[in-house]
């Protein structure tokens, strides 16, 4: 089972993810992609998260390596959560030059279909604003558009959350 949960900055996704994973009632993985460095309210967000999240719940903190991550810790009666491919792809678009980051991304993209077992990614729907100024955002906007895409495409269940409250754009509805 793959889930893609999209939604705004503090609409409720990462919470829902994580009620997700906790009533698959498998063991669970959190795979982290934010990268704290110096960024005081990230850090605080960090924090935040790792406060609300059970204790035996398994770590793993990733850079540009997500599919590499994905694949080293999938197992058949595992939930694997990521938090939020929207923070890596940034990673990526900072830290790696352009083949190096579309190299990643397709990496991902390409091991999504041979994971085994149940697999929730978080991701921050940034394209219902208006369009942003700088290239950068522009950039980041329309690969993470097209990121989405292609994870909703072979994703089992895709929800949006607005305000949180889950909506299901894919798949089987739930109880929340």
């Amino acid at each position: 089972m793959q889930e893609l949960i999209l939604g705004g900055v503090r609409s409720g996704k990462s919470a829902l993810a994580e009620r997700l994973a906790q009533h698959s009632g498998l063991p669970v993985t959190y795979i982290a992609t934010a990268q704290a460095s110096e960024d005081t309210e990230m850090q605080q967000r960090i924090a935040h998260h790792r406060a609300r999240r059970p204790a035996h719940w398994g770590l793993v903190e990733v850079g540009a390596d997500l599919a590499e991550a994905l694949s080293a810790h999938a197992r058949p009666q595992q939930c694997l959560l990521v938090d939020c491919l929207t923070l890596w792809l940034t990673h990526l678009l900072c830290s790696l030059d352009d083949a190096a980051g579309a190299q990643a991304q397709q990496a991902f993209l390409d091991g999504l279909a041979q994971l085994p077992g149940h697999l929730i990614m978080v991701s921050n729907e940034s394209s219902l604003g208006i369009v942003p100024m700088g290239a950068l955002s522009r950039r980041f906007t329309e690969q993470a558009g097209r990121l989405h895409q292609a994870v909703a495409a072979q994703a089992d269940r895709v929800i949006l959350t607005v305000a949180g409250l889950p909506h299901v754009l894919k798949g089987d509805a739930f109880e929340s």
